[in-house]
């Protein structure tokens, strides 16, 4: 029999232990990728369709254009940040949380804006 540190038995489990943590790894990242992703896209929907609300709100007034606003976005999970009207114009801003877990929670932000074509 040969000594203990020439010996290669049980190499390739430490390789295999090696690659399954690798690929945890980048599973893990994937993971925190997608969800950010998946949160912008609310977040913009979110905007689009504040948006339209506010614009077909504006004929009440600027003030219930922007409740209308505040009220979509809320029912999508997300904070209007801002609500701007320019005559028949308006454009929104909306945010949303998205969990990073080394960053921390961070915002997703997605400006739309809406209005009568030209």
């Amino acid at each position: 029999m040969s000594s203990g540190i020439s010996d290669d038995r049980g190499s390739a489990t430490v390789l295999a232990c090696c690659a399954l943590a690798a690929l945890v790894v980048v599973t893990a990242m994937l993971v925190h990728v997608g969800s950010a992703v998946s949160v912008r896209h609310r977040a913009q929907s979110a905007a689009d369709l504040a948006a339209l609300a506010a614009a077909v709100g504006l004929d009440r007034g600027t003030a219930a254009a922007c409740t209308a606003a505040q009220e979509v976005a809320g029912r999508m999970r997300t904070e209007l940040a801002s609500c701007e009207v320019d005559d028949w114009d308006v454009e929104v801003t909306v945010t949303a949380p998205v969990l990073l877990s080394p960053l921390g929670v961070r915002d997703a932000r997605a400006v739309a804006r809406a209005g009568p074509a030209e």
